[in-house]
């Protein structure tokens, strides 16, 4: 089991990431909120990473603290949950705020994110109750910073953002639509992209 790397970024394509450990380069996905908060291409970045193997493939799932990646592999035992959707539940909402909408009994919520319906939300609240109170809660969740914070300022184009939102289930044009709508001078890709999904929760 790969459980943990440290290399030189080579791309950050967000959810995707190619990380050059001694020679041999890794594909990770990564949720947005650890791909938009690592150091620039060229950097040296550490993940803490899951290994999902199946019968066609194996995928590595990178993510910035073992707190978000503990949420990651207990997201994943939920029914109706594989790896993608849960990557896509993390990109979609900040980690407490999905806590508080456990905790609330909050499914309308959560339905917002692409992919989780109705049924998929009302299975989340029943089966990840429990499972967070054995991970600690939102206290330990929240515990450790993300590593490799992006300096401010760093200016991305607006395509990164909706490109970012696209692979998270978002059809073009409803992309393109969010980012228009929050879009302000100096904003980065990564501002762009929290906006805009504040914006269409």
């Amino acid at each position: 089991m790969i459980g943990r790397l440290q290399g030189i970024l080579l791309e950050n394509r967000a959810p995707d990431l190619l990380i050059d450990v001694h020679g041999v380069g890794y594909d990770i996905q990564a949720p947005l909120s650890t791909a938009f908060k690592l150091p620039a291409v060229g950097q040296t970045v550490v993940l803490h990473t899951h290994l999902a193997v199946r019968e066609d493939a194996h995928l590595l799932f990178g993510f910035g603290s073992q707190q978000e990646r503990s949420l990651f592999r207990a997201l994943i035992k939920t029914s109706g949950v594989g790896p993608k959707l849960a990557l896509a539940i993390l990109s979609g909402m900040e980690p407490d705020r999905f806590i508080q909408c456990i905790h609330d009994e909050d499914p309308s919520t959560l339905v917002k994110i692409p992919g989780v319906g109705k049924k998929t939300a009302e299975r989340l609240i029943i089966e990840m109750r429990d499972r967070i109170k054995d991970l600690g809660g939102a206290e330990r969740l929240l515990a450790m910073p993300l590593v490799g914070q992006v300096e401010p300022g760093v200016p991305r184009p607006e395509e990164d953002a909706e490109s970012a939102l696209v692979a998270l289930g978002y059809k073009p044009i409803q992309a393109a639509k969010a980012i228009a709508n929050v879009n302000e001078a100096g904003m980065d890709s990564q501002s762009l992209i929290r906006a805009a999904l504040k914006h269409m929760l």
